[in-house]
């Protein structure tokens, strides 16, 4: 059988469905991890701890070293993307409030959705449409990945704020996995290898996690979170692209939410109990969210590319013809 070929066809697979598959148990069989207990029972709860590992790993794979360029279009993106995230976390706040949920909507799905960047479809769209220098900014952009810009957006919206000491520890995984893997390459490599394993296993978690009899509108609502994702985000990169010397395709095809964002609600709930009530809502969100914007978002990036492709094709022949 080729179940992971199948699934790989699909947006987001690895994380949408153990999370829909611990989504229904913990619906149907709430008593599960109380029947099993053990390993078992720990897995039900235990999403923040390989959370933990995941953001290492992911860390270990980030480099301290890129040229003018990359840093350059890198850190334009990057702070165009967390910058973006935090302004419309800062109108949302002003119509949703602390958190509070509105027709399945919640600051902290709005923020998580729009601060972190799918660096493996950026990548994709990169090596089919973009130059290898703008595929290279997503070492700078790659380090939005994770709880902590989403916790200062949601501090700068002027929602519930976080100690300094949770502000550290959530970042200080992926610190510390950056240090050992520019320390030793093969560090990197043996760690880096492990952050896709770990993603059925956290997202099982974060689904068991959930009742679908409390987050039925969520659905709707996350897929025009998505199309927001991809409108609006696209939007401000493109020009930002543009601005930085490129020629908009970068931007665009920054616009998507990372499948490792449907971690950061739980992650987030953890350090402020004040999310607490909204962090199951907004995770399944940011998951439709995932799915949507991977879906979109080349069709989007693509278009433009042809586009641009065609233009040139023509000034050719113009040429030619004088």
């Amino acid at each position: 059988m080729k179940i992971k070929a199948t699934l790989d066809r699909i947006p987001g697979s690895m994380m949408l469905f153990p999370l829909l598959i611990g989504a229904t148990l913990n619906t149907l069989f709430p008593g599960t991890p109380t029947f099993f207990g053990s390993f078992t029972g720990a897995l039900w709860g235990g999403a923040l701890p390989i959370l933990a590992v995941f953001f290492f790993c992911m860390g270990t794979t980030l480099s301290f070293k890129a040229t003018p360029y990359i840093a350059k279009k890198g850190g334009a993106l990057l702070l165009t993307k967390i910058g973006v995230a935090a302004i419309i976390g800062i109108i949302a706040a002003q119509f949703i409030g602390n958190g509070m949920v509105l027709g399945g909507l919640s600051v902290l799905a709005i923020v998580a959705s729009m601060n972190d960047t799918n660096g493996g479809m950026y990548m994709a769209l990169m090596g089919q449409f973009g130059k290898a220098e703008d595929a290279g900014a997503y070492s700078i952009m790659s380090l939005e990945s994770g709880p902590f810009l989403t916790m200062v957006s949601l501090g700068l919206a002027g929602l519930a704020g976080f100690p300094w000491q949770t502000m550290v520890g959530a970042i200080l995984p992926m610190v510390l996995g950056m240090i050992i893997g520019n320390l030793d390459p093969d560090c990197r490599e043996f760690f880096g290898k492990a952050a896709p394993v770990l993603i059925p296993f956290f997202a099982f978690g974060l689904g068991a996690g959930l009742d679908f009899n409390k987050v039925a509108t969520a659905g709707l609502t996350g897929i025009l979170l998505g199309v927001a994702v991809v409108v609006i985000t696209g939007s401000a990169l493109f020009v930002v692209d543009k601005l930085t010397g490129g020629n908009g395709i970068a931007g665009l095809a920054a616009a998507t939410t990372a499948g490792n964002a449907a971690g950061v609600p739980a992650a987030v709930a953890a350090a402020n109990p004040a999310y607490a009530e909204v962090a199951g809502t907004a995770t399944i969100m940011v998951a439709a969210s995932v799915i949507v914007t991977a879906i979109l978002c080349p069709i989007v990036t693509a278009w433009y590319a042809n586009r641009l492709k065609k233009k040139e094709q023509f000034k050719l022949q113009a040429n030619r013809a004088s």
